[in-house]
């Protein structure tokens, strides 16, 4: 017999689900509460009762997807076959991956601080998709690159390198998806830059 928890979790799951759907066909313009509660076939109240507003079901989608990425880049972090500019550039491509196969999806991830509610603002009662756990979330991932860029250049420079990195590969993602990134123009691919990127900070890090 289902219990009212796992049925609620079944919910908030098809809820979620059908949020990303429409978010990746349309961005978030297209996410709309009662749109969700629509494509997931359940009640029109059914939402509300898992998501506070709108806000709250997309902080939800974001802090899933951050989960994940985390979760491919731990997994290559602790994969004894890989060197370390293979988990580097693995966990580079993560990223970027992300922005070529949802990039509706990447842009929310990475949309300004002024955009999002502070995460002390969260009320623990409130309904799940509170934005604590988009900052725990994308945290985690930030210090799981972080140790991988570590075990290239050191402790003292891994952070030093580690911004460089991020910012690169998003500038590069952002490039790709703007259609800037003209291999006729700049005679270079998306995956050449982020292969020249590890070979600098790996040369950076045998000159430390």
């Amino acid at each position: 017999m289902v219990t009212r928890v796992e049925s609620a979790a079944v919910t908030r799951r098809t809820l979620l689900d059908a949020a990303a759907e429409l978010l990746d066909l349309g961005g978030p313009e297209a996410v709309t509460l009662r749109e969700v509660g629509a494509r997931a076939g359940v009640t029109r109240g059914a939402p509300y009762r898992h998501f506070a507003d709108k806000d709250s079901l997309l902080t939800a989608i974001a802090a899933e997807s951050w989960e994940r990425i985390g979760d491919q880049v731990h997994a290559l972090r602790t994969d004894p076959a890989l060197s370390a500019s293979e988990k580097l550039r693995g966990a580079l491509h993560a990223l970027i991956g992300v922005g070529r196969a949802q990039p509706h999806l990447y842009q929310m991830l990475f949309r300004s601080r002024s955009r999002r509610t502070p995460a002390r603002t969260w009320n623990p009662c409130a309904p799940a998709g509170d934005p604590a756990a988009y900052v725990r979330a994308a945290g985690r991932f930030q210090d799981e690159f972080l140790a991988i860029v570590t075990a290239l250049v050191g402790e003292r420079n891994a952070r030093h390198y580690g911004a460089l990195l991020l910012t690169s590969a998003h500038g590069i993602a952002g490039m790709e998806l703007s259609g800037h990134l003209d291999t006729d123009k700049w005679r270079t691919t998306a995956d050449e830059l982020v292969d020249t990127l590890v070979r600098m900070v790996a040369d950076a890090g045998e000159t430390t």
